[in-house]
Parts: structure tokens; C-alpha cells; sequence
């Protein structure tokens, strides 16, 4: 699986289906990136070492670069040393292979099981002038088709300034003929798929916002011109990690390409003393013959079973109704009575009560910190509400902001120093709120106080978890001038302790991340949370465009997905009923509006879609999802969900733009055993495997027929 050839000094990191290779270099003992791709069974030609000497004086493919070198690109890390320079040059020094993977001290990533066929590979590089070590770690995860990666720096001489720490780079060849993927958008458009030429120069994507974002996810692809969504070679490289972050691939004169991923060097500059370390987030690399789709699957499954973790992470997960789009800050506890009572009558699990429910909270401009009920709108207080809500058969569930602080409220005037602020600056109101100095040891404490009090009073079974602005006037009172940029990441191993804290002690509950909708979408929280709300935008067609891009990396199961009213409080469009059950119905079920102001036929579809969701959430968050059509290039969506034991497969069909005086269109079928008979659930029509793949089932994309969710179980 992780093999050294000590005759030829060649590192293999083997996958069950890939190789990703390196070298010592015997001139300079530097560590040189030889390939990444198909599995290789043989040894690679120890020719090409030869051109590292050769072809490669100028900018070589380094597997860990630094800046100093002959290498002008962009660096894996840059870093200031006590003399003043920049120059660091890393050798060889030792290596280790060993079982399982160890975990990061304080970050979320990847972790392993006994039963897995996992290896771990540490390799020691070392700058004896400057006396500094790099380890770099590589995990085989063989039986999923992934490597994770992160670099350690130890500092054993004086103080030294990290400017630039990235999690992985890699070199690649040939890149005039490769296209580069990244998941961009906005607000209530999150994880649209881009896709542009590698040309000349640096392309990237990035966060400076001190979160991932809504504008840009942490992820790229790098694919062959001609990769599709089922065929051709395409390379994922994902990062662990949920604060500001730089992802993006620089090409060379010589037609060379480094791609690259890791914390954003803007404004980070990490000290570290005699005998310190830094620990970069993890990057997970991910490489398929298959195209986008096979990508997209290894994943989805790495990430759901080995990145998730907790009751929930195999478990069946509760439908909600949440009561934010239904009643905003304007409601009481009988109006929330109201609404659980009618969830209850169509099966709803978990009644979810959104913001407004502390302090003196009618809108968003006061309270954040006071974490307490706000007896006006509940007279009997949370634990009454849950214990009646329980009685209705309904688990109860709460919203949150703990990382936030508004200016009018008992927190801030008792603690204005709190705030995340520079020095001497009044600092940026965002939606009436400044964020609270999650770098601070009291801050993390009094927020992990406040929301786990309640967690303990209240029977409490679901917790929203939201964030609603980002970092402006980055600074901490606490740091000393020249740590000041280090805030960002300290904020953020602030969270993740946090984080860990309240899970840990409350594993019954499920927790979901949210930050404004869909902006912090990203592998970091789902460590600690196992589903992030999609986006703020609920409108079902949509939907299907944010979930398209959002499964290229992330699976179903990390979807919060909600029915929501009409006309679409977002973008004013109507929708029918049953299309946004049918759109909302593979991800995290549930409902966002007040079930009360729904008709009999709505509340028929309602109570269909929740006994479907039930019958049906293992094979939507625990199979193989094949993105049939896309969106962005047709007037229907179509995804498919296979069940791992293949017994079981779901096609979703959505119209985006229904049209008249049109023949029925054939989808055609993915995974499927040839030679199997497989029947129709709702018509009790057989096909057989071949016939489903090769000629497919039709489909009228007219107002009639605009939306279906259809069933096949092989007989």
C-alpha cells in the first residue's frame, strides 16, 4: 500500500485503483513529485530521476517547495527567518510508515477505524541552516481511493515567521491541455460549477473573509480537456478546513502546473519560537478515471464514513420544521404550538425554534450573547415549550449563534473588549452584530458555558448552529502587535475546541452548521457537525442548481434541504408543491413554513414526501449518487441514488423549463446490473438492467409532468 524502493529511493502510495509517487533526488537529497494517477503495479524508470537534473535546473517539481530555490512559483511555504531572509531549502532526513492514521492535534480531518486498510507515511525534510523541520504526512485510505495530506513545521533555532503554510501542492505536466474546477457564487447562490482553461500564469480562488464563504468553496479540480461527468481523468483536492483559505494551480513557461491548497497567507503570520510547531489543515486528494462523478463519490463516501462522526453518522436523521421562514422574530409560544401540532400530524420529528427566541430579540439588532430566554414571547420559559412540544410526539430544537455579540446587550456592555476588533478602531456593524474573540481562552469558555447551560436545562435533540457575518478590522486585544496575524487561525482553533467540547458532551443531539445559508459549507464543520444548511435561498429550482455543485465534493447526507412557501421568500417565484417536496427529498428532509397555511392537497403531498423521505433515506444519504443530467446545460435535472447493495435505485427528475409540443426524452441509467430485472415501485413495470442503461425510462418535460421521483427495486 505505502512502499519505499531504497535502491532506487522512490516512494509509492498506493490506492486501491491509484499511485502517487516521489523521490529522493540523489544530487541535492531534495524530495522530488514524480506522478499521481492510475494505479501503477510496476516501479516508475529511474530514467526519469534524470531529467530532474536535467530538464528541471530551473523551477523542478518539488513535493514540498520553498521559496530561495530555483523554483519561482508559488511555494508550499514561505517563510521569515531570524537573519532576516526568506531562503529556506529542505532536504531529505528520515521517513516512517505505520498503520491507521494519527489524528491533528486541535483540527478537524480524516480519521481511521481498526477494521480500515489505512497507512500512514511521514517524511522528514530538514533545513540545517536554519534549523528547521517539515514533516509532511500522507494517509493511504486504499479501500476509498484517497490520500490525505498536511505538513508540520518544527522550528529548532530562533524565532521564525510563517507567512505561508499550504496543505498539499502538486506539480503536474503538460497543462495547456487541462481545465481547472472550482465551486464559486454569493449569497443564496452558493457552489456554482466553473470551469476554465489552465492558461499562463496563477489562477486561483480564495477566502479572506475568515471563513470559507459564501463566494468561493474550498476545493479545485483539475481535469483532462476532455472529462465528462462519467469518463476522463480528473484530479480533487479538498481542504479541511473552515477559515480563510487559498486554493488555485499556477503554469509555468515549460507548460508545468502546480496546483495548490492551504490556509490564505493573507494576513496570517505565525511566530514560532525555539521548539514550536505548526500544524497545517488537512487536504484530501482525490483522483479518478471516471470523471467527475467518480470524483465526486469517493468523496461522499469519505467524508460520510470517515470524516463525519458521531450517533448521526450512520444513523436515519430526524425531519424538522423550522419556524424561520413561517414566523421570523414575530411569534409566541402558541404560535410555535401551532405549528408543531401540524407537523406532528404528517410526521414530522423535530419542531425547530429559529432566532428570536432570547434576550430582547424582535429583530436583529440586540441580544446575541444573552443566551437566555426571552419570557415575553415564552412566559413559561424553553424547557415548558420542549416539554409540550414533547407531548406532541416532536423532539425539540434550537437555533444559535454563539461566535456573534450585538452591541445592545448585557454581553458586550460587560465585555466591549471582547469583540474582534484592531486596535483603536470602532469597527464594522454587520446585520447589527460584531464577531465575538474566539482567540481568546475566556470567550471560548463563556460561550461553550451558555450554550451547553442550555443544552443540560432543555431536552433539547437538534441544534442549528449559525453565523451570519464575516471577519472586518481583524484584531484581538489580547495579542501583542506582532501576533496580530495570527488571529485568523487562532479564531478558528478556537471554534474547533469549542466545537469538539459540546459535541463530545451532548453526542444525542444533531447538530447543524449554518453561516448565512451555505457559507461555510465546507469539510471543517462537518467534522464536528454532520449537515450545513444548503443556502438561504429555498426556492426549489434553485435548489437544483446550489445542490448540483454542492454534491461535486459534499453528499446528500450534508444536505439541509427544506420545503419552504410560496411565492419563494427569496426570489418571488411560485413553485408547485410537490416539486419542492421532490427537490428537497434526497437531501436532509424537512420543512421551512408554517404547515397551518397549507391546503389539503399540500398537506397530502406533505405527509407523501415524509413517509417517502423515511422509506427512502438510506439509499439517498448512504448509496452512490450519479448526476444523470446537469442543470447547467439542460431544461431538466436528473440524479440518480443507487443503494450500496445495488438493490435499490431512485431517479429524481425536476424540470427547469417546461416545453410545449415535445416527444418524451430517455434518461438513460448508470450502475445497474445488465441482466437483472428491475421493477417499477409505482407502475409495477420490469426492465431489464441493459434495457434501463442503453435506452433509459422517458421522461415529458412539459407543466404535467414536471417533476418525479421514481423507484426501482431489482427483483
Amino acid at each position: 500500500m505505502i512502499l519505499f524502493d531504497a535502491a532506487d529511493n522512490f516512494f509509492y502510495i498506493h490506492t486501491e485503483n491509484t499511485t502517487y509517487a516521489m523521490a529522493i533526488r540523489q544530487s541535492d537529497k531534495s524530495l522530488m513529485h514524480l506522478y499521481w494517477g492510475r494505479r501503477l503495479e510496476g516501479k516508475i524508470d529511474t530514467e526519469i530521476m534524470n531529467n530532474m537534473d536535467g530538464v528541471y535546473i530551473y523551477e523542478p517539481p518539488f513535493e514540498y517547495s520553498t521559496y530561495g530555490t530555483p523554483d519561482m512559483r508559488i511555494p508550499s511555504l514561505d517563510a521569515l527567518t531570524d537573519d532576516g531572509t526568506r531562503v529556506v531549502k529542505l532536504t531529505f532526513k528520515e521517513y516512517s510508515i505505520s498503520s491507521g492514521k494519527p489524528q491533528l492535534k486541535g483540527l478537524p480531518a480524516t480519521y481511521s477505524e481498526e477494521k480500515d486498510n489505512v497507512q500512514t507515511l511521514e517524511i522528514t525534510l530538514t533545513d540545517e541552516v536554519q534549523n528547521i523541520d517539515v514533516i509532511l504526512r500522507y494517509t493511504s485510505f486504499y479501500d476509498y481511493d484517497a490520500i490525505a495530506r498536511n505538513a508540520e513545521i518544527i522550528n529548532h533555532g530562533k524565532k521564525l515567521h510563517l507567512n505561508s503554510v499550504m496543505s498539499a501542492t502538486v506539480d503536474f505536466y503538460n497543462m495547456p491541455k487541462s481545465d481547472f474546477i472550482t465551486l464559486d457564487g454569493a449569497w443564496t447562490r452558493e457552489r456554482m460549477v466553473t470551469r476554465r482553461q489552465v492558461t499562463s500564469g496563477n489562477q486561483n480562488i480564495e477566502s479572506r473573509m475568515g471563513g470559507s464563504g459564501h463566494m468561493h468553496n474550498p476545493f479545485i479540480a483539475v481535469c483532462g480537456k476532455d472529462a465528462l461527468e462519467n469518463r476522463g481523468d480528473v484530479f480533487g483536492f479538498s481542504l479541511v478546513y473552515s477559515g480563510s483559505f487559498t486554493a488555485g494551480i499556477e503554469l509555468n513557461h515549460y507548460n508545468s502546473g502546480r496546483a495548490y491548497i492551504g490556509i490564505n497567507p493573507f494576513h496570517f503570520d505565525w511566530i514560532l519560537e525555539n521548539g514550536e510547531s505548526f500544524q497545517s489543515p488537512e487536504a484530501v486528494l482525490v483522483y479518478s478515471a471516471d470523471g467527475f462523478g467518480g470524483m465526486s463519490r469517493i468523496f461522499h463516501r469519505l467524508y460520510r464514513e470517515r470524516l463525519c462522526r458521531g450517533k448521526y453518522r450512520d444513523a436515519e436523521r430526524p425531519i424538522v420544521i423550522n419556524n424561520w421562514e413561517a414566523t421570523y422574530f414575530n411569534f409566541n409560544e402558541e404560535k410555535i404550538l401551532n405549528i408543531a401540532k401540524k407537523a406532528a400530524e404528517i410526521g414530522v420529528d423535530v419542531m425547530v425554534l429559529d432566532d428570536g427566541w432570547f434576550g430582547k430579540r424582535d429583530s436583529d439588532n440586540c441580544s446575541l450573547g444573552d443566551w437566555y430566554e426571552d419570557r415575553n414571547k415564552l412566559p413559561d420559559g424553553l424547557k415548558a415549550l420542549a416539554e409540550k412540544i414533547n407531548a406532541l410526539g416532536l423532539g425539540f430544537g434550537l437555533w444559535f449563534e454563539p461566535e456573534m455579540v450585538s452591541p445592545d446587550s448585557e454581553l458586550y456592555r460587560a465585555h466591549p473588549d471582547w469583540k474582534l476588533c484592531a486596535s483603536g478602531r470602532e469597527g464594522t456593524l454587520k446585520r447589527n452584530q460584531y464577531i465575538l474573540d474566539l482567540s481568546r481562552r475566556e470567550v471560548c469558555e463563556y460561550i461553550y458555558n451558555s450554550v451547553s447551560s442550555v443544552l443540560r436545562r432543555v431536552n433539547i435533540k437538534y441544534v442549528k448552529w449559525d453565523m451570519n457575518r464575516f471577519m472586518t478590522e481583524v484584531g484581538s486585544a489580547l495579542l501583542p502587535p506582532e501576533r496580530q496575524g495570527e488571529v485568523m487561525h487562532r479564531y478558528m482553533l478556537g471554534l474547533y475546541g469549542i466545537l469538539d467540547r459540546i459535541v463530545t458532551e451532548f453526542p444525542h443531539i444533531l447538530f447543524e452548521s449554518c453561516a448565512g445559508g451555505g457559507g461555510r459549507f465546507d469539510p471543517g464543520m462537518l467534522y464536528y457537525m454532520p449537515q450545513t444548511w444548503v443556502s438561504d435561498d429555498t426556492d426549489a429550482k434553485e435548489r437544483l442548481y446550489i445542490q448540483h455543485g454542492t454534491s461535486m465534493v459534499y453528499p446528500y447526507s450534508a444536505m439541509g434541504c427544506h420545503v419552504s412557501s410560496c411565492p419563494n421568500h427569496q426570489i418571488g417565484r411560485t413553485t408547485p408543491f410537490e416539486m419542492r417536496c421532490n427537490v428537497a427529498l434526497p437531501g436532509q428532509f424537512g420543512f421551512e413554513l408554517d404547515l397551518n397555511k397549507c391546503n389539503d392537497k399540500e398537506l397530502e403531498l406533505a405527509k407523501a414526501a415524509v413517509e417517502k423521505h423515511r422509506a427512502l433515506q438510506n439509499v439517498f444519504h448512504f448509496g452512490d449518487c450519479y448526476r444523470l443530467i446537469s442543470p447547467l446545460t439542460d431544461d431538466i435535472a436528473v440524479t440518480e441514488f443507487v443503494s450500496q447493495d445495488k438493490n435499490t435505485v431512485i431517479v429524481s427528475i425536476n424540470s427547469i423549463k417546461p416545453t410545449s409540443n415535445i416527444l418524451p426524452q430517455f434518461i438513460k441509467l448508470e450502475a445497474l446490473e445488465r441482466n437483472a430485472v428491475y421493477k417499477n415501485a409505482e407502475t409495477g413495470k420490469t426492465y431489464i438492467g441493459e434495457y434501463l442503461m442503453n435506452i433509459g425510462i422517458q421522461f415529458k418535460n412539459n407543466r404535467e409532468h414536471g417533476t418525479s421521483v421514481s423507484v426501482f427495486y431489482k427483483e
